[in-house]
């Protein structure tokens, strides 16, 4: 303890000998490098006179705490990402990470499997919705966060892991062997699974009519091809017609979101990045990439609400400029903000910093700023407005659950047609595409 108190110390030392440095080598005017001094001052007193003694993780929680609140002052988006939360973003964003393939909720003490993932180990050993996760490689979860749950949960590949679990409706809880796999995230979707393969999709939402429905959970790497494999299975099969969910999707990456909406559009402006220090990067489309024809041959719906950020709303926005697809449902998030990612501590974690914005092509800012109003210019507005209430949403959102849970392997759940009066939104796309479609036929 006494090596982990002295190097504790030494940081502080080392901060206070920087700032003081850097105080040294800038006017004393600049209040902003005074402020900077305090920083070593404030964990230097919380070392020394703190009513316990904290932890070598409570410290270095304090100093992240620090950092990340200070950030998210300047603006929602702005934020640190510590060497753990770099690393779960880098899964997100690679679409793929080793470990079980199970979603998990819960809070201290309570830690419940929301769903096994179709073909991965969890959903092959037996894993089900709603069971309850009592121990870990023995070690019980009754104490533990969930954050160091899915820690302990995820590995290696082809490492074991021996979850204590019990059933719905079931006293006595079982213990059941997983080894570990690749884990792949599903990031599109359709309306419900195939019943006969639980991990595939039926991209038809209308069959009757070959009107296709695609949903994209969020834009990472991955998301492009598999995108465009869904769209142009429906093509070739003769889809007349095509849905684009993007609600509830945050964004992602701005390539992501180009090559996606290049697919749709073949010449123009599809997102210009404007930022403070550096040039305008303007990101046109290629014609080489385009594969879907256009809207008179092939009518296009995108569906958005109020949690369709970013990416979302640079796909939205270039399809509706160029006239290639009807916006329908409620209006974006407005979040135009571009972060750029800054390499700190040799690499292991991350500054994430709002360095620019997004413009749509006909060069209206997509930003919503703190002071923006209901009547100004920002985000994606629907061509056709779908406006839900607060109950409507609710029940919209678990009528989705309900559609995208998998119950397990011994519980397989065929989902039924689509119930369109608990998705409204959904449903007027799809009235919208059969006129579309009747008028071209």
């Amino acid at each position: 303890m006494f090596s982990s108190n002295l190097a504790w110390k030494l940081g502080i030392a080392g901060v206070i000998i920087l700032a003081d440095v850097v105080f040294s080598t800038v006017p004393k005017q600049n209040v902003y490098y005074e402020k900077v001094a305090v920083i070593p001052e404030v964990l230097s007193e919380v070392d020394a006179n703190y009513y316990r003694e904290l932890t070598d993780d409570e410290k270095v929680q304090l100093v992240e705490n620090m950092i990340a609140l200070g950030l998210e002052q300047l603006d929602p988006h702005s934020t640190y990402y510590s060497p753990r939360e770099w690393k779960q973003f880098n899964e997100r964003t690679e679409g793929e990470f080793d470990g079980i393939g199970i979603q998990v909720e819960g809070t201290v003490g309570h830690l419940t499997v929301v769903s096994p993932l179709p073909g991965t180990p969890a959903y092959e050993a037996g894993i089900l919705a709603g069971d309850a996760i009592v121990k870990i490689d023995g070690t019980s979860t009754e104490n533990m966060k969930l954050n160091d749950a899915v820690d302990k949960i995820k590995g290696k590949k082809g490492e074991e892991i021996k979850l204590t679990v019990r059933h719905e409706g079931e006293k006595e809880p079982v213990e059941i062997v997983i080894v570990r796999d690749k884990i792949k995230v599903v990031n599109v979707l359709g309306d419900r699974r195939k019943p006969d393969k639980e991990e595939e999709w039926d991209y038809y939402v209308d069959s009757a009519n070959k009107i296709g429905y695609v949903r994209l959970l969020e834009f990472n790497k991955p998301s492009p091809t598999e995108l465009r494999q869904a769209v142009k299975q429906l093509h070739d099969d003769g889809a007349r017609g095509l849905i684009l969910d993007l609600r509830g999707n945050p964004g992602g990456l701005l390539d992501a979101a180009c090559d996606i909406a290049n697919y749709f559009v073949d010449d123009g402006v599809i997102v210009t990045v404007k930022g403070r220090n550096h040039k305008d990067e303007v990101h046109k489309a290629d014609a080489d990439k385009a594969f879907v024809p256009s809207a008179e041959k092939f009518p296009m719906v995108v569906l958005i609400d109020h949690d369709s950020a970013s990416a979302s709303e640079i796909v939205a926005a270039a399809l509706q400029d160029h006239h290639r697809a009807t916006i329908v449902g409620e209006r974006s998030y407005g979040k135009g903000s571009v972060q750029s990612l800054i390499r700190l501590e040799g690499g292991r974690s991350r500054l994430k910093l709002t360095t620019a914005h997004y413009w749509r092509p006909s060069e209206k800012n997509i930003h919503r700023e703190a002071d923006s109003k209901e009547t100004d210019e920002w985000g994606v507005m629907p061509d056709i407005e779908v406006p839900l209430k607060r109950d409507e949403r609710t029940a919209f959102h678990n009528y989705r659950h309900e559609r995208d849970r998998v119950t397990g392997k011994d519980k397989p759940a065929p989902k039924p047609e689509p119930d369109l009066d608990k998705d409204k939104a959904l449903k007027a796309a799809i009235e919208h595409l059969r006129t579309k479609i009747g008028k071209g036929s």
